[in-house]
């Protein structure tokens, strides 16, 4: 996961971002306790983590995890320095300069005042097996925070013998591997470790079926390009959807992990969302995009000299998406709708019926954990479109009073549209090209039918492609 420099070009980033935006939902406003929001990530997403929780303590109360990451202003925006001591550790780590220059620039105000972090938390890990970023880094890492974290707070485990990966207790390769998707089953669940000790005793994980919901968001709402995708992932569940005021954790893939390299493998099979759906903790999973080096999150410089600094475009993309999460407002005193129910379906929209609400000044329908309609819905019904045929959705109708608060969700009407539901393939570009579902002109593959630009035309660049009829393909996924 070693970052290298980008070759590709930025239109086609930006084609692609723009492509998979188009069909993502707007991030959802929930209840969300601003003393409760956290963050972690593993390689490049753990240096992320650190970043985001120096920059902004005011927002990380809780604090962060951090699998095979490093000390804030590591590489100095040196990609010398992050290739050599701040991964390999080939030379010291200056911790004493980094923390001063931590606390110059809070003063500052590049980043929130450092007092903040006293009363956070902090969980590391590293893998004794480790070869992308050593244990001294880590080590490094733990001298960094107590600097400003007292030492009771800090918890530091490092006596497994994993390689580079975030661990699992079963989930993925075996624990000495090092490979996509870099998620390695250790018998060791890593997440609900890191989850405990940021937030305390925890309700046991659900093992089960989830309750909640998975919402691919529109990042472009937020940041445009800065190596970014064009849409990111949300868990919520049940409880935090009906307006319960719930926890917030940003999960952060490492390099060569976002959802173009390996799916959705580390949204849902790192082991977070089964704490979250028994504890209401939200998960917020964003996502880097084609234009981001080796898919990594900037912690070297790559995209801006700001880069560690409230002011990096990544960083303030974040902080807006979690502002953007934490704005819903407390729920009407007024009833959800009865009698909620969809009917008259086609291959790509439904009909959305309720019983009307008295003192209601509108109505919102929700698919899934995103909201379906635009303006306020006026009347008693809505027909929801630009839906997938064969596919099988959830809607929740919620009342809207005269202040624009909304009241808990209905009771969800379930409906399957017709046709037949598409097919999807997860394959580097070359391979689809291959299989005659896409084609290539100067160097960039293009999907058959949609003509939709996929990137570079190798073995490295992986897209997913929905299948909507005869040799037509469009870049999305079936779920």
């Amino acid at each position: 996961m070693k970052p290298t420099r980008s070759r590709q070009p930025w239109f086609a980033a930006a084609l692609l971002s723009a492509t998979l935006a188009a069909h993502a939902t707007p991030l959802p406003p929930l209840l969300i306790d601003p003393a409760e929001t956290s963050v972690s990530g593993l390689s490049s997403g753990g240096f992320m983590a650190v970043q985001l929780h120096v920059a902004y303590s005011a927002t990380f109360r809780k604090g962060a995890g951090v699998v095979a990451g490093g000390p804030f202003y590591c590489a100095e925006g040196s990609l010398l320095n992050a290739t050599g001591r701040c991964m390999k550790h080939d030379s010291s780590i200056p911790v004493t300069s980094l923390v001063n220059t931590t606390k110059s620039w809070a003063t500052s105000g590049y980043l929130d005042p450092v007092a903040n972090l006293a009363n956070s938390k902090v969980y590391l890990f590293s893998g004794t097996l480790d070869s992308a970023v050593t244990q001294p880094v880590m080590n490094d890492l733990q001298s960094y925070y107590q600097a400003f974290v007292p030492s009771a707070n800090i918890a530091y485990k490092h006596d497994i013998g994993a390689e580079h990966s975030m661990v699992t207790d079963d989930y993925g390769s075996a624990c000495s591997t090092k490979a996509a998707p870099y998620i390695n089953d250790c018998d060791f669940d890593l997440a609900g470790a890191l989850l405990k000790q940021l937030y305390g005793t925890l309700n046991p994980r659900n093992n089960g079926a989830l309750a909640g919901t998975f919402t691919e968001y529109d990042q472009t709402a937020f940041v445009s390009g800065h190596g970014m995708a064009g849409t990111g992932w949300l868990y919520v569940p049940q409880a935090c959807a009906a307006g319960t005021r719930c926890r917030l954790h940003v999960v952060l893939h490492g390099c060569k992990q976002n959802t173009a390299d390996v799916g959705q493998q580390y949204v849902r099979n790192t082991g977070y969302d089964r704490w979250a759906d028994s504890n209401n903790i939200v998960m917020l999973y964003p996502q880097t995009g084609p234009g981001a080096t080796n898919s990594c999150w900037d912690w070297w410089g790559y995209d801006s000299a700001d880069y560690s600094k409230k002011s990096g475009p990544q960083m303030a993309a974040v902080k807006a998406m979690i502002d953007r999460v934490g704005s819903g407002t407390p729920p009407s005193s007024l009833p959800a709708p009865a009698g909620v129910g969809a009917s008259g379906a086609t291959s790509t929209s439904m009909v959305i019926a309720w019983s009307g609400v008295t003192g209601a000044s509108g109505y919102n329908v929700y698919r899934g954990a995103g909201k379906a309609n635009g303006a306020l819905v006026a009347g008693t019904q809505y027909t929801d479109s630009a839906l997938s045929p064969g596919t099988t959705y959830s809607w929740t109708v919620k009342t809207v009073d005269a202040d624009g608060a909304e009241s808990p969700p209905s009771a969800a009407a379930t409906g399957t549209t017709t046709g037949s539901a598409a097919s999807c393939f997860t394959a580097s570009n070359y391979a689809h090209s291959a299989a005659g579902r896409a084609h290539v002109s100067w160097g960039i593959t293009y999907a058959n039918g949609s003509n939709q630009n996929m990137g570079w035309w190798n073995i490295f660049f992986t897209t997913t492609l929905k299948q909507t009829g005869p040799n037509y393909y469009v870049i999305g996924n079936c779920t």
